[in-house]
């Protein structure tokens, strides 16, 4: 027999003798020389760009007050938020220390009884820092359940009207004479022509418009007992003043869907105002800068002579897991992001977003004239509105209350749009009731 060459006795050829060869070496080295885990003291996750870069520029100042203490900022999706830490929870696996979540999932977390929460009660640190009579009182009751709260508000969210100054000036509306709804919608169709022009945009197939009008009326979804409300009175009411506004002949609203299409609508006179929480001020600023100058805010009009003149539209709490081994260090974390003045001031001008520390709204910042806003000091217009922003109430079950709501408004204003006034209270009525009666069963499904 002749004598075998190396080449025959590497059965799969050189290449993978080489490849295996290379992973021994590095597995023998590897073990030699472990890479040691680099772990953050804390870790926080947050859903939103327009808060994690301000936290991450805030964070260098932190570490240094806190020598020896590392902060890993994530941004992390908000679906990724509330899938990933919910089976954490749920599987006992390792969750961050600080977590932000969306005011309409935040309930979601509360179900079961408290040793089954997976964040800690608040309210020990809010008391003994002073910080609960500091901070806009409406703003704990999202994230408040059976007496404990689970989350610091991240933000007031007081609604104003966004408008077309010049456009209302061309066409002679003084807006100090639009008082109330009634007011407003009188206004509307002297000056709606359909097809070009809609004094307001409003959304006949989501539930996110109609919900402000019924925050505004202290109606919503479940009450501070977490009782189901989505079909009571107030909501009955708001529902058949709402869709005469979004269907039918003497509509004076339209919805074209957000984005570019959206800017392209008010550059163009198409809608002559929007509904305007002071996170969306900066959205308009950035999407649509050619109207700079040309806009202006005013309160809401009021449901009744007298009454509120604001409302709210979404949210965000800052919960501290029981997973973290040091509560008072995440403590000292939130107070940080949340509560430091000078911080909130160079937030607030990055953003638009009134934080719901009160006495943070004491520094120039809130007092400075926008020149996209007609010259209007945009904090202060906020601020005055704060103490007026009605409570949202938590349940696990909101987000589907809101899914049912939803289709509620779509059914009616298809109905309004076919039939008119004919029937279309009892519709109402019945569309109401047979969702909440789609909720209610999903809550003796789950009593928690």
């Amino acid at each position: 027999m002749a004598d075998r060459s190396f080449e025959d006795m590497l059965p799969f050829g050189k290449a993978p003798a080489l490849i295996l060869l290379i992973t021994v070496v590095a597995g023998f080295y590897l073990a030699l020389h472990p890479v040691s885990e680099q772990r953050a003291t804390m870790r926080f996750w947050t859903f939103a760009r327009n808060h994690s870069v301000p936290y991450q520029k805030a964070t260098p100042s932190f570490e240094a007050k806190h020598p020896g203490t590392t902060l890993d900022v994530q941004l992390v999706h908000g679906e990724a938020v509330t899938s990933r830490l919910r089976a954490a929870f749920w599987a006992d696996l390792d969750v961050p220390d600080l977590v932000e979540v969306e005011i309409s999932r935040a309930g979601s977390f509360f179900r079961g009884p408290p040793e089954d929460v997976g964040f800690i009660d608040l309210m020990p640190f809010l008391r003994s820092t002073g910080y609960y009579d500091r901070i806009v009182k409406t703003r704990f009751a999202p994230y408040t359940n059976k007496g404990k709260i689970y989350g610091l508000p991240h933000d007031v969210h007081p609604v104003m009207l966004a408008y077309r100054r010049d456009l209302f000036e061309a066409a002679g509306i003084d807006v100090e004479q639009i008082k109330t709804w009634e007011d407003f919608v009188r206004v509307g169709q002297q000056i709606t022509v359909p097809g070009e022009r809609y004094m307001i945009e409003l959304s006949d197939s989501g539930a996110h418009h109609y919900e402000m009008f019924l925050f505004q009326r202290d109606g919503g979804y479940f009450d501070a007992e977490s009782r189901l409300t989505m079909d009571d009175e107030t909501a009955l009411e708001t529902l058949l003043f709402f869709i005469p506004l979004v269907a039918g002949e003497g509509r004076i609203a339209s919805d074209l869907g957000s984005g570019r299409v959206f800017t392209q609508a008010v550059e163009q006179g198409y809608f002559l105002s929007f509904v305007c929480p002071d996170w969306r001020s900066k959205v308009a600023e950035t999407d649509i800068p050619r109207m700079h100058g040309k806009m202006a805010l005013m309160p809401l009009p009021a449901a009744v002579p007298g009454g509120r003149r604001t409302s709210t539209w979404g949210g965000t709490m800052l919960g501290i897991t029981k997973a973290c081994p040091n509560p008072e260090l995440a403590w000292q974390v939130a107070e940080h992001m949340y509560f430091d003045k000078a911080e909130l001031a160079v937030r607030f001008r990055e953003t638009n977003i009134l934080p719901p520390l009160k006495d943070a709204w004491e520094d120039p910042a809130f007092d400075e004239e926008r020149a996209y806003w007609s010259g209007q000091p945009l904090g202060r217009l906020y601020a005055n509105l704060a103490d007026e922003v009605p409570p949202q109430y938590a349940s696990p079950l909101v987000e589907t209350a809101k899914s049912k709501m939803s289709g509620v408004i779509s059914a009616c204003a298809v109905y309004y749009r076919e039939n008119g006034e004919a029937g279309f209270e009892d519709f109402a009525r019945t569309r109401l009731a047979e969702a909440a009666a789609e909720v209610r069963r999903y809550m003796r499904r789950n009593p928690y």
